[in-house]
């Protein structure tokens, strides 16, 4: 039985970080779909913001496929709409807590942006 070992490089501030994890085997931390940048993130220490807690409702987990996007699930309308209000939008913009790795020999490299925005209002209860 052959292990599907994804790869993911993070650069935040200019640090690069780069993890390996094996598909189904990562715990799931509730925060984002299972195995998004957001869990992966959460799993490893990455630090990624994310305000909503991972419920794609606002844009602060706003990452940048520099590498390796054919290889993520394809956006959903309801990440796009919010994409639409994230400041340092690209053509490769994702929600961290939507994109999810599909092909566990793609390389993904992904830069956290320095600006996020913080779209949730009221108190958490």
């Amino acid at each position: 039985c052959r292990h599907k070992i994804f790869n993911a490089d993070w650069t935040i501030d200019g640090e690069a970080q780069t993890v390996e994890f094996e598909h189904g085997q990562l715990p799931y931390t509730h925060h984002g779909k299972p195995e998004s940048f957001l869990d992966v993130a959460k799993n490893f220490g990455v630090p990624l913001e994310h305000a909503c807690g991972g419920s794609c409702a606002c844009t602060t987990c706003h990452v940048i496929v520099k590498g390796g996007g054919n290889a993520l699930t394809p956006n959903e309308e309801e990440e796009d709409d919010l994409l639409d209000k994230a400041p340092g939008l690209t053509p490769t913009s994702r929600l961290g807590c939507q994109a999810v790795v599909t092909d566990p020999n793609a390389e993904i490299t992904i830069v956290v942006p320095r600006y996020t925005i913080n779209q949730v209002s009221g108190t958490h209860g």
